[in-house]
């Protein structure tokens, strides 16, 4: 028997690091995940925590963080594919 179920979130995103060295933490949200997933799969789920936390983001320098972080997972997962 199969179950399955659906998930939202694979991966959660946060910013860290004081003004002037921000940068991107993620975490998988089941420990299962990082078990079954591929390179391309977790970039994936990467850009989705991504454009997640860019809504929530309180300033444009946090912002713009996430943005630069978005590109270039972009540009990863074009060489993946």
């Amino acid at each position: 028997m199969n179950i399955f179920s659906q998930e939202s979130d694979l991966l959660t995103a946060k910013t860290c690091g004081c003004k002037n060295k921000t940068s991107i933490a993620y975490a998988f949200s089941e420990s299962f995940h990082s078990l079954c997933m591929d390179k391309k799969a977790i970039v994936e789920a990467e850009i989705q925590a991504c454009e997640k936390l860019l809504k929530y983001a309180p300033n444009e320098s946090e912002r713009s963080v996430v943005e630069k972080e978005i590109t270039e997972l972009r540009m990863a997962l074009d060489l993946l594919t």
